[in-house]
């Protein structure tokens, strides 16, 4: 896998083990918010550490389109068409180790959200989405409509604004962007999901929203407009399955 040949940017080796999945995410944007450290202390399981940034923590929302699913030599699966999806994270360190935690994700596949719920533990939603582009502004709406939690709504439109860039190392838009590592809680387990790709082609960005819940909906509360907002028009993406890396005891 070529994706491999470049390992440079990472702040840690890539998994010994074979990966498992191939993936595209295009068109996505980073809307990155500020939030209460002890607001997320109070909805993430106490075996994380939450990390911040010059000592802020930081949630971000982040909508995209999925495709190019594909199995480790096998070619593209016929049966996951591409579909969009919408994540809403925060960051997190587990032993001194950083990565993504998500407080949702949102997708309008029924099987993604059965594969990633099983599989991952992942929590992944059913919702109605919807994706389009006109030139360079790109139309995004999503329903949560999951039973499982609040409805959260996201309604808008963004583009990518200037030339693409990589976000230099120490700054806060390297550290948003440049996660490896995904944990979840599995039972009683702790576990970690490696993904890899080349560091992200950036652009900064521009976005209207017209309605933006899907936040609240988890419980926290962020203020508009955005103080940071990041543009990626395509990333190939290989992943890992999640490997148990320590217990959780919940207090």
């Amino acid at each position: 896998m070529t994706l491999l040949n470049e390992v440079y940017h990472r702040s840690f080796p890539v998994p010994k083990e074979p990966w498992v999945m191939a993936q595209t995410w295009s068109h996505l944007l980073f809307a990155h918010y500020p939030v209460s450290k002890s607001l997320l202390r109070s909805l993430i399981p106490n075996c994380f550490e939450i990390d911040t940034f010059e000592d802020n923590a930081w949630i971000s929302i982040v909508p995209f389109l999925m495709s190019g699913i594909r199995i480790h030599g096998i070619r593209e699966l016929p049966f996951t068409p591409e579909f969009a999806e919408l994540n809403v994270r925060t960051y997190v360190t587990f032993r001194g180790k950083p990565g993504v935690y998500f407080f949702s994700l949102d997708a309008n596949s029924k099987l993604a959200v059965i594969l990633a719920n099983s599989t991952y533990n992942l929590p992944y939603m059913h919702a109605e989405m919807e994706i389009t582009r006109q030139n360079e502004t790109v139309n995004f709406y999503c329903q949560r409509t999951d039973s499982r939690a609040k409805t959260g709504i996201f309604s808008g439109t963004y583009r990518p604004v200037g030339d693409v860039y990589r976000a230099n190392t120490g700054t806060l838009e390297h550290w948003l962007t440049e996660q490896y590592l995904l944990y979840v809680i599995k039972k009683n387990g702790v576990y970690e999901g490696n993904i890899h790709h080349k560091p992200w082609p950036l652009q900064h960005a521009e976005a209207t929203f017209k309605m933006n819940t899907v936040a609240q909906s988890m419980g926290i509360q962020i203020e508009e407009p955005a103080p940071l907002l990041q543009y990626c028009e395509k990333l190939d993406v290989i992943v890992w399955p999640p490997k148990k890396v320590g217990i959780y005891e919940s207090s």
